[in-house]
């Protein structure tokens, strides 16, 4: 694994930006960024971004690289997060495998079909993408709701986007859990399925409950069969560094510091299960 941060993290939103200076907590061993957010903030908000980039490790979780899209790639972005990357000091650059955009801004993460055709597609593209940017990236798999003209599974085309493109992974356990629910498939043998030598963080979060269907928001707290399966990740693939989302309904940061916890016990725990091994 292609770790360059470590620990838990957190994502940083405006909500307790004041909140997160005065406290430094110490469990919090890196932040990440939404760089469209930030790129071209000035003034107040610029100078509070440089304190915290200047004072953790940061990694960067785009929203807008649109690598499933039909339209050209948009390069002269591309240079945007180039220069945004390289001014932070952001140790890994993560994206959605989805689309978002053709002619216009969809303003939502589409799902791209999973085909052999699109496998090629979506893989020319994060190769374009990561010579642009002179860096590896990272894809995320993806909660959908539909799987339009899907001719092999989620977990095969994921599989064969990354080994094709030759990027990172960065693996959201709550989106697993979404999809597994939604489209009736065992979390577990998903998650054993992925390529763990390609993981360089993960991602967990909270969902809305809709009658027997789950959707994404990142507005709850995590619920404990999402816990339960970054469990089985860390026994399955060993403990890796790992990030609570949260972007609505924003609690007080104390709240999140308890789920931030959650995520460092759990992690101690499975740390403390392999020194015990690895000592007979």
């Amino acid at each position: 694994m292609n770790h360059k941060v470590h620990g838990a993290g957190l994502g940083l939103r405006r909500d307790f930006l004041d909140s997160l200076e005065q406290q430094a907590p110490q469990q919090i061993s890196f932040i990440e960024l939404v760089p469209e957010n930030w790129i071209g903030v000035g003034g107040h908000l610029g100078k509070k971004l440089r304190y915290f980039t200047e004072r953790y490790p940061v990694v960067a979780h785009g929203l807008s690289l649109n690598i499933g899209g039909p339209a050209p790639l948009d390069e002269p972005f591309l240079q945007r997060i180039k220069q945004f990357l390289d001014t932070h000091h952001v140790l890994h650059y993560t994206d959605h495998l989805t689309y978002c955009a053709d002619d216009g801004h969809l303003y939502d993460l589409m799902p791209i079909p999973f085909t052999e055709e699109a496998v090629h597609f979506v893989a020319d593209r994060i190769r374009r993408t990561q010579d642009v940017l002179e860096r590896k990236i990272a894809m995320e798999n993806a909660s959908y709701y539909a799987a339009p003209g899907q001719e092999m599974t989620e977990i095969d085309f994921i599989n064969a986007v990354l080994s094709e493109a030759d990027c990172d992974f960065l693996i959201d356990i709550n989106n697993i859990y979404v999809n597994s629910v939604n489209h009736n498939y065992d979390p577990e043998t998903f998650l054993k399925a992925l390529p763990s030598e390609r993981i360089v963080y993960a991602h967990i979060a909270g969902h809305y409950n809709e009658e027997d269907f789950i959707i994404d928001t990142h507005g709850k707290p995590v619920i404990e069969r999402v816990w339960e399966l970054l469990d089985i990740a860390y026994q399955s693939f060993g403990v890796f560094p790992t990030l609570l989302e949260r972007d609505f309904n924003i609690p007080p940061l104390a709240d999140l510091l308890q789920e931030v916890d959650m995520i460092v016990d759990i992690q101690a725990r499975n740390s403390e299960i392999v020194k015990q091994v690895q000592h007979g």
